[in-house]
């Protein structure tokens, strides 16, 4: 968000003057402090909005009792009451009206505390005149007339995600509940539990869903790309650099930048990023002058953000300004019945896909998939009928056409067994070889005892996942060439 830096709420007003009166809406600004409440409602009203004021908690829950569908301004510092509570009663009068909370520098962390309860966007004092008619003019965007909504259950199944459980019941409660703000949105979660597909959801539902949604792996890029993809680069500005560049950031402008396996980015890069989301501001390599734009983030990782910080691989004061709304998504071990619902989905497009007719699932194999630790998740699941559907045939998949490690089911949350002896790395093997060939057994054995996880398995060789997901693609491994973006059944 854009700031004045010389303590000015009107700085930037010759730079408006002149503006069209284009914008239109209704808006309740509550503040205490008459001079400031004076001044936004002059550039508000000069932007075309209609402004009602109050300057206490009583007061601006009378008139918003008599007209809850607009945008709010709430100063959290108000004389009769805590600002964080007023907002919970606007919430529960009218959770579609978008309440934009006003803070000082010293209480930023209660913004972000407004943010967790359900407000639109914090702006922090003195805000200048440019961000100020832009966050309410978005906001005004964003809320919806009368009878607009659907009557949707908030924990309600959201496609393309399946299932009914109680934890995903709470993941769409949480999707739904934050889509329409323009908070940074964090997902954790195991590889394959559709941390993608979560942040999909978010930009899907959001005001922002005509505008473009841009998926980028931190872990598949070399550390010394990143920053280029991230932020872009001039022609010439470093070894290959042939062309002028825009960045994903650049690209996303008005739209999503999902950056997933965010805790693999280089430390040097994080810095940057956390300028970047302070000043919504890029400045490509080889570029001297920044570019203003307006991007909301929402990442993700499969490691413990918490732990990284503790362990110095990630910058504490980036985590605490992305981790404004968590998202945990759940292992499939603990999806209880979903793991049938979508195991009979992807079995039935995976039969039509490739020409066969097995369609359902004996008891006892249902009985093995609800039982299963599933340490790969959806995604290993989806590898397990893809190989009984290309391998076998018939009306039903039965426990003799599952893979060797499912056909005694594990209890719960338990990790599969090692793999068997004859797909092991053994010395005897290594006759022969020359050395690229060595490490390509190495890597991809490594891989596939961790499930297909690239992550996980660059952790146990020690190198950087990029330097994997690389080599891969060199080899030409489906992996390699799709690794900066999973296909949606595999989440």
């Amino acid at each position: 968000m854009k700031l004045d830096a010389e303590g000015d709420p009107l700085a930037g007003e010759q730079a408006g003057a002149g503006r069209d009166k284009s914008q239109t809406g209704r808006v309740l600004l509550i503040d205490d402090t008459p001079s400031l409440c004076m001044t936004y409602r002059s550039i508000l009203s000069d932007a075309g909005f209609h402004v009602e004021t109050a300057s206490d908690a009583e007061s601006a829950l009378k008139r918003f009792r008599a007209d809850p569908l607009r945008v709010v301004l709430l100063d959290l510092m108000l004389p009769d009451r805590d600002g964080l509570d007023l907002l919970q009663d606007f919430q529960a009068l009218s959770k579609d009206t978008p309440v934009i909370v006003i803070t000082a520098h010293g209480s930023i962390d209660r913004a972000v505390t407004a943010m967790r309860a359900g407000a639109h966007l914090f702006l922090v004092k003195p805000v200048d005149r440019e961000t100020l008619v832009e966050s309410v003019g978005r906001a005004a965007r964003a809320l919806a007339p009368p009878g607009a909504q659907a009557a949707v259950r908030a924990d309600a199944p959201l496609p393309p995600f399946l299932g009914q459980s109680a934890p995903m019941q709470e993941i769409y409660r949480l999707i739904r509940s934050v889509a329409r703000s323009t908070a940074t949105v964090f997902v954790t979660g195991e590889s394959g539990t559709g941390k993608e597909l979560c942040a999909e959801a978010v930009h899907r539902l959001s005001p922002r869903h005509d505008k473009p949604f841009i998926a980028l792996n931190c872990g598949a890029i070399p550390g010394d790309l990143l920053e280029s993809e991230v932020f872009g680069h001039l022609k010439g500005s470093f070894t290959g650099a042939i062309s002028d560049k825009q960045g994903a950031a650049a690209v996303a402008d008005g739209g999503t930048l999902f950056l997933d396996e965010i805790c693999e980015m280089d430390l040097n890069l994080q810095t940057k990023l956390l300028r970047f989301l302070q000043t919504s501001s890029i400045t490509p390599v080889g570029a001297t002058r920044a570019r203003k734009v307006d991007v909301r983030i929402v990442c993700a990782t499969n490691r413990d953000p918490e732990e990284e910080v503790r362990a110095g691989r990630f910058r504490e004061d980036l985590y605490y300004r992305l981790h404004v709304v968590p998202i945990h998504m759940p292992p499939l071990r603990d999806r209880g019945q979903d793991v049938i619902e979508i195991a009979h989905a992807l079995l039935q497009r995976m039969a039509k896909e490739e020409g066969r007719s097995m369609a359902q699932i004996a008891p006892d194999v249902q009985a093995v998939f609800r039982d299963y630790g599933w340490p790969g998740n959806v995604r290993q699941l989806l590898n397990a009928l893809r190989q009984a559907v290309v391998l076998h045939d018939g009306p039903v998949l039965t426990s003799a056409m599952l893979p060797p490690k499912l056909r005694v089911a594990q209890p719960p949350g338990k990790t599969p067994p090692a793999p068997a002896a004859d797909t092991a790395v053994t010395v005897d093997q290594f006759r022969g070889m020359t050395l690229a060939e060595i490490e390509r057994l190495v890597i991809t054995a490594t891989i596939a005892r961790n499930d297909g996880s690239v992550p996980r398995a660059a952790r146990e060789l020690d190198v950087s996942p990029s330097t994997l997901y690389r080599k891969r693609a060199q080899w030409g491994d489906e992996a390699g060439t799709t690794c900066a973006k999973a296909p949606p059944e595999a989440d």
